[in-house]
Formats: C-alpha cells, structure tokens, sequence
C-alpha cells in the first residue's frame, strides 16, 4: 500500500476552514467539492493513457486520452456522494458506481446496505471516495468488493486519514493489490467513538445535517 499527503498550500487552507466547527454547510460542501478537485490531480497522476491522432487548426498532430476500459470513480454513501462533483470535474469521462456503506456506532462494524457496481472491474482503474479513513473499517469493506469483482488497482482518496486505519488497511488489503491512499492530512489518533483527532467532525452531518 502506498500513502501520498498532499502537501500544498490551497489545501492546508481549505482543510482549515474545513475543520472550523463554525463553517457552515453550503461552504462546507463548496470547499469539500474544490479540495477533491486539488487532491484528484494527485490521485490521477499515475491514470493509464493512449496516444491518439488529432488535427489542430493547423496540423495533425498526435495528443493523449485516456485509455479503456475508462477509469470507474465509487463514492461510498453517504459522505463520499459529497466527493463525487469535485472528482468528476477532473474525470467527465469515467463511469460512476456506488457503494451505500454504515457504521455500527457502538462496534465501529461497518455494514452494506446498497452496491451498484459492474459485475467486472477487470482491468479498470478504480477511484474510492471516502471523506474519512477513521477505523478503515469501511474502506476495507469497500476496497473487498472491488476486489472480488477483478480490480487489482484502487487509489482511495480522503480528506483526512488516521494512523490506526491506515494500518487497518494496510494489514487488510495492501498486500493483494495495488492500493494506494491520497489524502489531504494524517491526524494524530482516533478517540473512543472512533472520531479522528482533531478532525472535522462527521464528514456526512456536517455535508447534509444531522439524519435523525
């Protein structure tokens, strides 16, 4: 498994303001949707292309695109859907599956409650969008279903993970795929509810308000 933290200053700001309890929601989402954009350039950098034959106003030349089968973006439900506009922004061309995922708030167990995936993804590059990588307990989960399915190369993208779910990951998953994590921070530690330290807060509350 690979970790890449972004180290740039636009996201340390707009991580900031992020953190802030006291940002609300229309600029919580606005500024969710811009730092994805920032950390998917990170996360696309190693995305698979072709040459293709083109004709400028002026010359045919040869350009790039991006090669098929094209790439597969999975937010995990409900936080990741928070993700997808600002990945999309830098991938119109990829498919969009997802995964509806929940965590038990007393085990910590996360649990599926929706997928909608194709039934192969071999050869496809997969993009994960997980706001959170707290326990790792969800993206584990994420990252199997994938794997069943053929994927062999899944970049997650977070925007803040913590030591004890990227070594949840890392025993779980990281040594049958090439897997790799990008994230804008990795925090100090996990509190007793599971909560990353310091954080942001429930990434989903704080996205669409508290669900009773």
């Amino acid at each position: 498994m690979r970790l890449h933290v972004t180290d740039h200053p636009l996201i340390a700001h707009k991580l900031t303001v992020l953190r802030d309890k006291d940002t609300p929601s229309p600029v919580f989402r606005q500024l969710v949707e811009e730092l994805v954009t920032l950390l998917a350039y990170e996360a696309t950098r190693e995305v698979r292309v072709q040459d293709v034959e083109i004709e400028t106003p002026v010359a045919a030349t040869i350009g790039t695109e991006l090669a098929k089968p094209r790439p597969i973006v999975v937010p995990i439900l409900r936080a990741g859907l928070g993700m997808l506009e600002g990945m999309t922004r830098l991938l119109p061309t990829a498919e969009v599956g997802f995964l509806g995922m929940i965590r038990d708030e007393v085990t910590l167990e996360a649990a599926t409650y929706a997928n909608r995936l194709p039934d192969s993804l071999a050869g496809r590059q997969c993009f994960v969008l997980d706001p959170m990588l707290a326990t790792g307990g969800t993206l584990v989960m994420a990252i199997e279903y994938l794997l069943e399915r053929g994927a062999h190369d899944v970049t997650a993208i977070c925007l803040l993970a913590a030591p004890e779910g990227l070594h949840h990951l890392a025993e779980s998953v990281g040594h049958r795929a090439e897997v790799k994590i990008v994230t804008a921070a990795v925090d100090e530690k996990l509190n007793e509810q599971g909560y990353i330290v310091p954080g942001l807060g429930d990434a989903g509350d704080r996205l669409y308000g508290v669900v009773d």
